[in-house]
């Protein structure tokens, strides 16, 4: 079983950057299980992507821990990386370690990811390194604090949030995280932060010299073909692929072209 720790040293040391795709279900985690991505991330972005709310917030505990164990079943040798959503960690101490580590029995996963440099989640990171469950930060855009951020927009473009971000990076590191994710930044910020720090950097809208990148295998493949964000890179079209197969089928049947002999009992 690989350790997620000493992975992401050997990644950091080594200067190869890390890979990371962001997986909801059973069916594409066992196509990622044989690709050779390092990373499978449980966001609370299945909010979004999945359930078709216009944010994150109204993901629960019992959602995380139902979708994290499809894609562990689905790729039991991938390190996964599982989202702690909203209230689930920032209303106490206590309540923050009882669920992440109810995140980690239940779902077999390698490490939790918060967002934020609260005093609390900084206290809460390092309680959860001294139990033994490794935490990944957060910080530029954190989609469960989008509404105090003036909504989904680059941070971090002024002198003054630049110099909070750079120190909040060094917090969470201090604290005993073991990765940040840096999202939607300059890439000059997202340089400067990742050359700060011992531990790797996933970007996502943080340019080209993070540690790493972070996508949503939806976003990546194409799947809405309404969703163009600058960060973002579509490496297939499979909406429109689909769309053709789903008109086909329809007019195959239309036509009692499907089912024919062959697939007939």
């Amino acid at each position: 079983m690989k350790n997620i720790i000493v992975e992401f040293e050997k990644k950091r040391n080594s200067g190869i950057p890390i890979s990371v795709v962001t997986c909801y279900d059973f069916s594409f985690a066992r196509i990622l299980e044989k690709s050779q991505i390092d990373v499978l991330l449980v966001g609370d972005s299945l909010g979004m992507v999945v359930q078709g709310h216009s944010s994150t917030l109204p993901v629960s505990l019992e959602d995380m821990i139902y979708h994290a164990r499809a894609v562990r079943r689905g790729a039991p040798s991938k390190l996964l990386v599982v989202d702690m959503p909203f209230l689930s960690y920032q209303i106490s101490i206590e309540e923050g370690i009882k669920n992440a580590g109810k995140l980690m029995q239940e779902t077999a996963c390698d490490a939790v990811k918060v967002e934020g440099s609260s005093g609390l989640v900084l206290e809460l990171t390092k309680r959860l390194k001294e139990m033994g469950v490794p935490v990944i930060g957060h910080l530029g855009l954190t989609p469960q604090s989008f509404q105090t951020l003036g909504g989904y927009r680059i941070q971090g473009r002024t002198e003054e949030s630049q110099y909070e971000l750079q120190n909040s990076a060094k917090k969470l590191e201090d604290s005993g995280a073991v990765s940040i994710v840096l999202e939607m930044i300059p890439e000059s910020l997202g340089k400067t932060v990742s050359e700060s720090l011992r531990i790797p950097t996933i970007g996502i809208g943080a340019g080209r010299h993070t540690g790493g990148q972070v996508l949503v295998l939806q976003d990546l493949l194409g799947m809405d073909e309404s969703f163009h964000p600058k960060f973002l890179k579509k490496y297939a079209n499979l909406g429109s692929i689909a769309r053709t197969a789903f008109d086909t089928y329809h007019k195959e049947i239309l036509e009692r072209q499907f089912p024919k002999e062959e697939h007939s009992f």
